[in-house]
C-alpha cells in the first residue's frame, strides 16, 4: 500500500467517535517502533518524580522481575487498544492494572501526570524523529482515549485537550522532579533491561545512546552523566535519518503486537490478562479519595 494509506485513513474518520480506531492504526499500522519506544520513554520519565520512583523501587518488582513487570505493563495497556474498551478482555486487563494500583496509596496528581506522558512525549517523539508528525486528528484522537483509560482508572480532572496534557506534564516535571536513591535504581534497572533488548550491539553504546534521547532535567534527576554533544548529534541524526527513510517505505498490512516484539519475553505460550501482575495480599497503606474513584472504575468495567 500505498504510504500515505494510513494516514488518509484517519483523515476521514472522526476522531471523537473513532477515536479507538484511529489511536489503533497509529499504535500498530503507521508508528509501531516509534511509538513502542516513545511510551517506553514516557514511563521512564516518570521514575524521575520521587514519589513513583521510589514506590516502584519498594515493590522490588524491579529488581528482581524487571523483564516480566516491563512486558505486563505493556501487554495489559495493550488491550484495550487492540480490543477497545467494551471488549471483555479489555475490561479485565483494566480492572488487574486498578487492583494492582489500589495496594498503595498513590495521589491522584501522579496518576494524571503518568497519563500526560502517554499523551505528550509520543507527539513530542514523532515531531522530532517519525517519518511525519501526527496530524491534529490524530492528536485528538490520542487525548480522547486518554481520557478514556484514565476514566476507568477513575482518575479526577483529567486535561481536555493536548495543550492541557502538554501544560500539565511540563508544569509537574519542573516542580518534581528531583533525585532520589531509589528512583534511581529503577532508572538504572530498566536501562539494564533496555541493553539486553539489543544484545548484538554493545552494552556502553546502547546506554550512550540512551542517554543521547534524556534532557538535562531528566539527567540532572537521575543524575546521570551528560554525554557528549557529539554523541547527542549522532543518535538523534540516526532516528531522524530513521524516521526519513520511512516516508518512503510503503505501509504496513498487517499490526505489530506487543507480543510479536521479540524483546517481549515473559510469556512465550500465551498469556492471560486476568493472572498477570502481581498479587500479594493484604494493603499495605490506607486509601483515600483516589480508591475510591478506582473501585467505582473497577464496578464500571465489570
Amino acid at each position: 500500500m500505498r504510504p500515505s494509506h494510513w494516514r488518509r485513513r484517519n483523515e476521514a474518520l472522526d476522531p471523537a467517535v473513532d477515536f479507538v480506531e484511529m489511536y489503533r492504526t497509529v499504535v500498530s499500522y503507521e508508528f509501531p517502533w516509534d511509538m513502542n519506544q516513545a511510551l517506553s520513554f514516557a514511563l521512564f520519565r516518570t521514575y524521575a518524580v520521587p514519589g513513583i520512583g521510589r514506590l516502584l523501587d519498594e515493590t522490588g518488582e524491579f529488581g528482581t522481575r524487571a523483564q516480566k513487570r516491563y512486558d505486563d505493563t505493556a501487554l495489559l495497556l495493550e488491550v484495550p487498544t487492540v480490543k477497545g474498551f467494551d471488549d471483555p478482555e479489555a475490561r479485565a486487563a483494566i480492572r488487574r492494572v486498578n487492583q494492582m494500583h489500589r495496594r498503595y496509596d498513590i495521589p491522584d496528581h501522579e496518576f494524571r501526570y503518568v497519563l500526560s506522558t502517554f499523551v505528550v512525549v509520543p507527539k513530542r517523539w514523532l515531531d522530532d524523529y517519525g517519518k511525519r508528525p501526527l496530524s491534529a486528528a490524530e492528536v485528538e484522537a490520542s487525548v480522547h482515549y486518554y481520557r478514556m483509560l484514565g476514566g476507568h482508572m477513575g482518575i479526577r480532572d483529567i486535561p481536555e485537550t493536548f495543550a492541557g496534557f502538554a501544560e500539565l506534564m511540563d508544569a509537574y516535571e519542573a516542580e518534581h522532579f528531583a533525585f532520589d536513591e531509589g528512583a534511581r535504581r529503577v532508572a538504572d534497572a530498566t536501562l539494564a533491561l533496555l541493553v539486553g533488548f539489543h544484545p548484538r550491539l554493545p552494552a556502553k553504546a546502547v546506554e550512550a545512546f540512551s542517554r543521547a534521547l534524556m534532557d538535562d532535567p531528566l539527567l540532572d534527576a537521575f543524575r546521570y552523566e551528560k554525554p557528549s554533544r557529539s554523541t547527542v548529534a549522532l543518535a538523534r541524526t540516526a532516528l531522524k535519518l530513521h524516521g526519513f527513510v520511512g516516508r518512503f517505505l510503503p505501509s504496513r498490512t498487517t499490526p505489530v503486537r506487543i507480543v510479536d516484539l521479540p524483546w517481549v519475553r515473559s510469556y512465550p505460550d500465551g498469556y492471560d490478562v486476568e493472572q498477570m501482575g502481581t498479587f500479594v495480599g493484604g494493603c499495605p497503606v490506607p486509601h483515600g479519595e483516589r480508591t475510591d474513584a478506582a473501585a467505582e472504575a473497577d464496578q464500571a468495567t465489570g
